[in-house]
């Protein structure tokens, strides 16, 4: 059966996930293709420890041009996971065969993204280009994909896709992939009469490119599509212009996965809607896992350790909280500003009892916290609805 509704991400959940957008690439096509269509997604295939553990079926191989030089590629497809959804990587070699997603193990970036981005992109075209059947929705997932609705308007050699409708979903604005000028011919042949389309503040942008190019843009909320018209580091404007094709959709979550009756990750999972036993006994496996007294509230922050996420003022509010002599817990699981996660740890030091910290990305330790905690603590700046609040009344 022919791929209906192509889900073009950076991220998915179970296979690789920094945060909500793997979580929703993960949740959506399967609920999508519950209610009758057929939906598949494509993302890098990277080197995480799901994607290793895996057997592939190549569909697809071919090359891609970055200015003079010519990219191998493959497309391959997950078989034995029943995922709900059919899931497919793209195959770079030298791109994405790495331990991170988007950086090292210590949080520091790769300095090759655009090449990145750029190739994973044009590989995905090529793929979908060889369709006898085409599909009828591209779904593009935030600035990795961002270029993908301008290439298939505007690029001769994606001229078969230019009638296949374009969805353009933003889920952190604030990463926008903009990149010089300089870097120009790495994309592929384009008309020049369209280059203003790429163009935002004398460069390159992903994300405002896709505004413009694409079909629909939506955003994870209304009440993040609103904000966005006021905050978007310069695009302000442009969501204002392009008003009429931008709607915000209330995120939601995969029940699914998220069953504190049924979660696999669980220490002890909730029974006969004992919810007092269930907070209990979870907290108590919290207890042993982290230095934290367990006849205190516990206030629990999950997510990447970057401004946008209120991640940078964690420090300071905890430090005058303890001081004042209010005897309350701490736990912060996350990954990302070096600077923070040293910090973290040594707050674990100098508040024994009070405060502890683990700095990884750890699914299994993220749904036991969210089953343990008494509080959830999200002092982001950002996303008025992150998913991760949704976790937390789920979970009691």
């Amino acid at each position: 059966m022919p791929i209906e509704i192509l889900h073009i991400a950076a991220e998915c959940y179970p296979a690789a996930k920094v945060g909500g957008l793997g979580d929703v690439v993960g949740a959506l096509p399967k609920y999508l293709n519950a209610a009758g269509s057929n939906t598949g997604v494509v993302i890098p295939k990277y080197r995480t420890k799901w994607l290793e553990s895996h057997c592939y079926e190549e569909v697809f191989r071919g090359t891609v041009r970055l200015h003079a030089r010519l990219v191998p590629f493959a497309i391959e497809r997950v078989v034995g996971e029943d995922l709900g959804f059919g899931l497919y990587v793209a195959d770079i070699p030298g791109r994405f065969d790495r331990p991170g997603i988007y950086g090292d193990t210590e949080g520091r970036g790769y300095g090759d993204e655009v090449e990145r981005n750029l190739s994973f992109q044009m590989a995905v075209l090529h793929w979908v280009h060889a369709f006898e059947e085409k599909p009828a929705v591209l779904h593009c997932h935030d600035h990795h994909t961002g270029l993908i609705p301008f290439m298939v308007r505007n690029c001769p050699e994606f001229a078969g896709l230019k009638d296949v409708p374009t969805v353009f979903t933003i889920h952190n604005g604030m990463y926008q992939g903009a990149f010089s000028w300089r870097k120009g011919d790495l994309l592929p042949f384009y008309y020049a009469s369209f280059r203003g389309l790429l163009d935002w503040s004398d460069a390159i942008n992903p994300m405002a490119s896709a505004i413009r190019c694409a079909w629909r843009v939506t955003t994870v909320s209304p009440g993040y599509l609103g904000e966005l018209r006021e905050h978007s580091l310069g695009l302000e404007n442009l969501f204002r212009w392009e008003e009429a094709k931008c709607r915000g959709i209330l995120n939601g979550i995969d029940s699914e996965v998220w069953d504190p009756a049924q979660d696999r990750f669980l220490a002890h999972r909730l029974e006969d809607g004992d919810w007092n036993g269930f907070k209990k006994s979870n907290k108590a496996v919290l207890c042993e896992r982290f230095d934290i007294r367990p006849d205190r509230p516990l206030f629990t922050f999950i997510g990447r350790l970057v401004r946008e996420k209120g991640a940078d003022i964690i420090p300071e509010v905890v430090k005058n909280y303890l001081y004042s002599g209010r005897e309350i817990c701490f736990v912060v699981l996350g990954s990302g500003d070096p600077h923070l996660a040293d910090l973290f740890r040594r707050m674990k030091a100098h508040f024994p009892g009070f405060f502890d910290c683990s700095i990884e990305y750890n699914e299994q330790l993220s749904h036991q916290l969210y089953a343990g905690s008494d509080f959830l603590f999200m002092p982001s700046r950002v996303e008025p609805c992150g998913l991760n609040q949704l976790y937390a009344m789920r979970y009691g």
